[in-house]
């Protein structure tokens, strides 16, 4: 899947979610969310899960595997997340959590995912 399909995704994922979000919330209330965000969170959720959970955020995402949701995530980190150049170019940074039972581990490819991909890191909670 090339990138302008993947953004195409995306896209439609958000249209969804927007609609979903004014037929619940209504048209008379203010709301902000950012569709960029839950679309990168849910996909660094996706890079951790298997079976029926992974099947349901894939189909969720509009994606057909974990490797589609990780290449679009890696590029947009690099183009959107990458510090403003001096020709003007964007700067975008947000704030994201997941919250991991402190009984539970994390698999050391999973924790390549998140450095390598999608550029963020682990805390202690």
């Amino acid at each position: 899947m090339d990138l302008r399909e993947s953004i195409s995704n995306q896209t439609d994922v958000a249209l969804g979610i927007t609609k979903q979000l004014l037929l619940t919330e209504g048209k008379d209330s203010n709301l902000v969310f950012s569709p960029l965000s839950i679309h990168v969170v849910l996909s660094l959720i996706a890079a951790g899960s298997k079976g029926p959970t992974l099947d349901q955020l894939l189909s969720f995402l509009n994606s057909k595997s974990n490797d589609q949701l990780n290449s679009l995530a890696s590029q947009l980190v690099a183009v959107v997340f990458a510090d403003g150049s001096p020709s003007g170019g964007p700067r975008l940074s947000f704030a994201n959590g997941v919250w991991l039972d402190k009984s539970l581990s994390l698999k050391p490819s999973f924790k390549q995912v998140v450095d390598t991909v999608y550029k963020a890191t682990f805390g202690p909670s």
